[in-house]
């Protein structure tokens, strides 16, 4: 009987312990976020005035990569990918100078032009001030690291609106295939928090209503599963597009001010020769498609390539917001060649299905698509990110991911590492996908069963 008492006390004040660590976190990001989204719509507003501002854009990178360079090299590149590398390297620790850099510099390249999203920079904006919490609270690594992941998922929540999937944004985008349940308590009380101190303070989230969907039917589900993996292959594409930017940039022996010229003059040229629309947040682009507006076919390559060279060039910003454009572009053209008749829904089921495909978080991008156009769009939504997940294979968006689960039994992968070392390893084909004999396990796997069965 004692024991029983003593476990439920302990879990009890855990419940609590957790409830106020995560509630000040949450407070701290809702506050964080809304500065920055406040600044950065009244920045926006201000460029907009200018004449041709994204002439600009040269200026406009290179001032975003001096700030990162000089001030806060941690801060350099999008958000998410670098408080992920902290999660697993450091356990958590983020310095306090990031959060100012990192907003400034990310208003900078979003109200200049420059192709990036905002939610990255909230992430770690988010990431930091806990990070600055836990030195004032002065808990262990292990209570850091919980406390850093709260901010991921309060960033995430409080930037778009969507605190149930922030929550398990902010756990599962850590390691493919696998959650941490146990930081997944204070991951809700956190984005719950931050996001009606973000509304409190006068931030707004719009969402689109849901669009008409097709009715339930075998081919309706067949065609939901060719545009999971239309989207899996454009996340694919954006996953490629953005490393050659990186590694065309890195290449360059030039000085890193050259570089950013360079970068601003490549997206000057894609806005005047190309589109405008392919430049910034890119949110009248989306809102278009999601209106049932036919966008333009080639919407999916070019915001890819405005987004490498931003980042790529030293421009500061997230991925996430892109990864929605291209995801809303992909399923807009997907409808256009099948189904005209459903581009909105088409456009809203691949602008979240994307997001399952780039970040490898089916979960997550699942339960946004109800949070953001209802609970009609779960079935198909939840199938369409699901099939892109899968086809996107061992890739992602955020190289420091860790690979927690192999995709399929047949294609073999070393769990336990980063993705961005996958590179270097031979992945192993077991079988073919549509044969049923699989291969006799060898004498190591019959040696690992035997100690399994052995009491």
């Amino acid at each position: 009987m004692k024991q029983h008492v003593t476990e439920q006390a302990t879990l009890f004040f855990s419940v609590i312990k957790w409830s106020c660590y995560a509630t000040l976190v949450g407070i701290l990001v809702g506050c964080g976020t809304t500065v920055f989204l406040r600044t950065l719509d009244w920045a926006s507003g201000q460029a907009q005035q200018v004449p041709n501002h994204y002439l600009l854009l040269p200026l406009v990178i290179l001032t975003s990569s001096a700030l990162v360079r000089w001030l806060a090299p941690e801060a350099a590149g999008h958000g998410t990918e670098k408080v992920i590398e902290a999660v697993h390297k450091r356990m958590g620790k983020i310095p306090v100078a990031v959060i100012p850099v990192k907003l400034v510099a990310t208003v900078i390249t979003l109200a200049g032009g420059g192709s990036a999203g905002k939610e990255g920079p909230a992430a770690q904006i988010g990431a930091g001030l806990a990070s600055a919490c836990a030195d004032l609270l002065r808990v262990n690594d292990i209570d850091r690291r919980k406390l850093v992941i709260c901010g991921i998922s309060a960033g995430f929540a409080t930037v778009f609106g969507t605190p149930v999937a922030g929550a398990i944004f902010g756990v599962e985008v850590l390691v493919l295939g696998q959650m941490f349940y146990d930081v997944l308590f204070p991951c809700f009380v956190a984005g719950v928090v931050g996001y009606h101190v973000a509304l409190h303070l006068g931030a707004s989230f719009p969402h689109d209503l849901l669009p008409p969907m097709p009715a339930f039917s075998g081919w309706s589900m067949i065609e939901i599963i060719m545009l999971g993996a239309w989207c899996g292959l454009a996340a694919l594409l954006l996953i490629e597009v953005m490393k050659m930017g990186d590694r065309c940039f890195g290449r360059l022996g030039w000085h890193w001010s050259l570089k950013a010229l360079l970068g601003g003059l490549l997206l000057a040229f894609i806005s005047h020769f190309g589109s405008q629309s392919y430049l910034g947040l890119g949110l009248e682009t989306m809102h278009q498609g999601l209106q049932g507006q036919i966008l333009p076919a080639g919407a999916v390559l070019w915001k890819s390539i405005a987004t490498s060279i931003t980042l790529g060039s030293g421009g500061s910003g997230g991925v996430v917001t892109p990864i929605f454009f291209v995801g809303t572009a992909a399923g807009n053209l997907f409808a256009q060649l099948f189904s005209p008749e459903y581009l909105a829904a088409y456009s809203a089921i691949g602008m979240t299905a994307l997001l399952a495909g780039a970040a490898n978080t089916p979960i997550a991008a699942s339960v946004m698509a109800i949070e953001l156009f209802g609970s009609e769009m779960a079935p198909y939504a939840a199938l369409a990110c699901m099939v892109s997940f899968l086809i996107a294979g061992y890739r992602s968006i955020y190289p420091s991911q860790i690979l927690g689960v192999q995709k399929s039994t047949s294609l073999e992968a070393p769990t336990g590492m980063p993705i961005s070392e996958l590179s270097q390893v031979t992945l192993k084909a077991r079988h073919t996908p549509f044969s049923t004999k699989m291969r006799p396990p060898d004498k190591q796997e019959l040696q690992q069963n035997d100690d399994r069965d052995t009491p």
